[in-house]
């Protein structure tokens, strides 16, 4: 069961996954700070003031629109950043894909799946890699040694 864990968690997408959301993080932690530094007191400065940079008093309640505003302009900052920095190029290397321009993916050899069988294999049997066992089944794939 714990090997099997251990499997998940160490699969390529699990831990991408993880770093985009720790680098998602930090980038919200930037834009928060942006938004709180430059956008909420520019927001007052066009406003006339106030604490959040702009706020109607209605009968003893504070409504701080100034700060919604801020986190709406946040909003579109790190919409356009997310859209420009990773989706509009991955759409661009996807339709070059398509056209022939940009190679995909290469996809392993017979050789080399056949290989990585064989080590495996071996593994599972407690030989190692360099091992040279004679016998039948044991012959040298081409490129191997």
């Amino acid at each position: 069961m714990l090997k099997g864990f251990k499997d998940f968690l160490l699969r390529g997408n699990v831990v991408d996954l993880a770093v985009a959301v720790v680098i998602g993080a930090a980038f919200t932690a930037v834009v928060n700070s942006f938004a709180d530094s430059f956008l909420t007191p520019l927001i007052a400065l066009v406003t006339g003031g106030g604490k959040f940079g702009g706020v109607v008093t209605i009968d003893g309640q504070d409504f701080t629109y100034g700060a919604f505003i801020s986190q709406v302009i946040t909003f579109v900052v790190t919409a356009a950043v997310v859209y420009f920095v990773v989706v509009l190029p991955m759409k661009r290397l996807m339709e070059r894909r398509r056209r022939g321009e940009e190679p995909g993916p290469t996809l392993p050899t017979q050789v080399e799946l056949l290989a990585e069988i064989r080590d495996l294999l071996r593994a599972q049997q407690g030989v190692g890699p360099g091992h040279d066992p004679s016998g039948p089944g044991t012959t040298t794939l081409p490129g191997q040694v």
